[in-house]
């Protein structure tokens, strides 16, 4: 917190002196009140009533200016803080591995960096400054009221312990109720962000009345825990308001009956009830304030749940200056940490730069793991990934990723246009290979959109088919002109027409580049200038494809599966 304070700290200065000097106007006030009844008003004297007025007048002037310094001068580093520690979270959560997102649900995420970085804002912009103005003016006035007459100064002072004993039994019980409440917002909100990417499933198979039963169900689970948290403040704040009032009833009981008999003045008694109601609004928001910072502690600890994360993958400080894009797996094994069964084991696989390799095998067998390697979206557990040479781990993460391009099966496009989509890899590709880019992915449809390339397109690409996202996913995977090109089961969404015209461009693409191509289908495999066959998490076949066609019965069996097998085999063996 110290770092995002510290280039505030001159404008936080000021905002604690002028919150400091406005306590010491306000207390200022009855005491020239005192002075005020007890001498002109007492003794007749209207030509000192002009200076002290004046002067009360004045005090009330500079407090006032006071607060709209303050408020003002506030502002700034309140709003500086909650947006530099949202672009921090929001860059950890960049940094942070494949594995974490997976474990987290989205709308923790999303409660997290929106919800709790505006609790903890509120409460450093008003709750953190007025507790400590509030104490200090509680400890100020008790001192003064002590001084002015002791007998009500302890009776004030006696009204506080039940105040503060209550305070901190109210404490536990609403850290923990702060924290279910925003727990249970956060599964709301995830719930809210499925079904919005989910609707088409959500209407294709008519479970609207049950999606909204569940969401139905998480919300009243929401009011239930927000209803007990009102009531438990509610409670709070009535014995606040209690005490004060009653405190205050004896004081102008007892007050008077000093005044009358002559242990205190009328201007002393005005004094202290003044100044004792000063310590009304201390005393009333403390329960407020004490919640507020109940309810930024708690959205601090879900912050530093994900802050405190160390990210698994952490990039090396080696360069290839000119990457030629020979790959190799060297004994390379991956388990995932919850599984006791290796995903992966012993593969080894040479790809030579310009050379292009199929990966063939069955669903589940570790395909799309295998390739996630390359990228570093996942770090073996065992053995190694080198390009040219070199282990990835011990690359930059940023010359890793412009070395090494990916498509997906499962295309993710963002709510930005057509261009700012597929250039999301190469700021600054030309318009010549942008058009070149899209040529080869078949991905002319971009011209007739409303807007052509500058078309805004909903978010995840949902206002487009599944083919039309899985080319824009390869155009820009293209676009990038990597060294290596990874394509995790690409085509798989694209007609035959479309799909013999793709793999046609590619060709041309993969000439100059290292390949990997995930395959289910015969067509795509004939892209591959040798396949591997991945099986029980190891490889234990490589060749060319009619010579595993013809050797190794499992393969056969896998690609037999593809209508278009015969043909395509045919094609190949001739």
């Amino acid at each position: 917190m110290k770092s995002y304070l510290r280039p505030y700290v001159a404008r936080l200065v000021l905002i604690w002196l002028a919150a400091l000097v406005g306590i010491g106007a306000g207390l200022a006030l009855p005491l020239i009140s005192e002075q005020v009844i007890d001498g002109p008003v007492a003794h007749g004297d209207s030509s000192g009533l002009l200076p002290l007025g004046l002067l009360a007048i004045g005090v009330g002037v500079v407090e006032a200016l006071l607060i709209f310094f303050r408020r003002w001068a506030q502002v700034k580093p309140v709003l500086g803080l909650e947006t530099r520690i949202r672009d921090d979270l929001y860059g950890h959560l960049q940094r942070l591995p494949m594995g974490f997102h997976g474990d987290w649900q989205s709308g923790q995420l999303l409660s997290r960096a929106t919800t709790d970085l505006s609790t903890i804002r509120r409460f450093l912009g008003f709750g953190m400054l007025f507790l400590v103005m509030n104490i200090l003016q509680l400890i100020t006035v008790t001192v003064l009221l002590l001084n002015k007459y002791w007998p009500l100064g302890l009776l004030v002072l006696a009204s506080s312990v039940p105040i503060i004993w209550t305070s901190l039994r109210f404490e536990k019980r609403y850290i923990k109720i702060s924290r279910q409440v925003q727990d249970e917002q956060g599964d709301l909100a995830t719930l809210v962000e499925e079904s919005a990417l989910g609707i088409r499933t959500i209407k294709a198979f008519g479970r609207r009345h049950h999606v909204y039963d569940r969401y139905d169900d998480a919300a009243l689970k929401v009011y239930d825990t927000s209803m007990s948290k009102v009531r438990l403040s509610a409670r709070f704040f009535s014995f606040l308001e209690i005490i004060p009032n009653i405190t205050l009833a004896l004081v102008l009981l007892l007050g008077a009956l000093a005044v009358g008999s002559g242990e205190l003045t009328l201007g002393a008694l005005v004094a202290f009830t003044t100044l004792m109601l000063q310590l009304v609004w201390p005393i009333a928001s403390l329960g407020y304030i004490l919640a507020m910072a109940q309810e930024a502690m708690t959205s601090a600890d879900r912050l530093m749940e994900v802050m405190d994360t160390v990210p698994a993958i952490e990039g090396g400080t080696e360069t290839i200056e000119r990457p030629r894009g020979h790959l190799r797996f060297e004994g390379v094994g991956f388990r995932f940490p919850d599984s006791d069964e290796p995903v992966l084991r012993d593969v080894w696989l040479e790809v030579k730069p310009g050379e292009t390799v199929a990966v063939v095998g069955a669903t589940g067998a570790g395909k799309t793991t295998l390739t996630a390697l390359v990228p570093r979206l996942l770090d073996p557990t065992s053995g190694r990934v080198t390009i040219d040479g070199q282990d990835v781990r011990d690359l930059k993460l940023t010359t890793l990723r412009q070395v090494v391009a990916t498509a997906f099966e499962e295309p993710t496009l963002f709510s930005m246009s057509v261009r700012e989509n597929l250039m999301l890899g190469r700021r600054d590709a030309t318009e010549d290979e942008l058009a070149a880019a899209i040529q080869t992915a078949q991905a002319m449809f971009v011209h007739d959109l409303p807007w052509g390339l500058d078309t805004r397109i909903g978010e995840q690409g949902l206002s487009l088919s599944g083919g039309q996202r899985q080319r824009l996913a390869l155009a820009r995977a293209v676009l990038s002109k990597p060294r290596i090109l990874v394509l995790d089961d690409t085509l798989s969404a694209l007609d035959v027409e479309t799909e013999a015209l793709v793999e046609e461009a590619l060709r041309h693409v993969l000439r100059e580049a290292t390949g990997i191509v995930v395959a289910h289908r015969a067509s795509t495999v004939l892209l591959a200038d040798k396949v591997a066959l991945l099986r029980d998490g190891t490889i234990t076949h490589v060749g060319q494809h009619h010579e595993l066609l013809a050797q190794v019965p499992e393969y056969r069996e896998l690609l037999a599966q593809d209508a278009d097998f015969d043909g395509a085999s045919e094609g190949a063996l001739r």
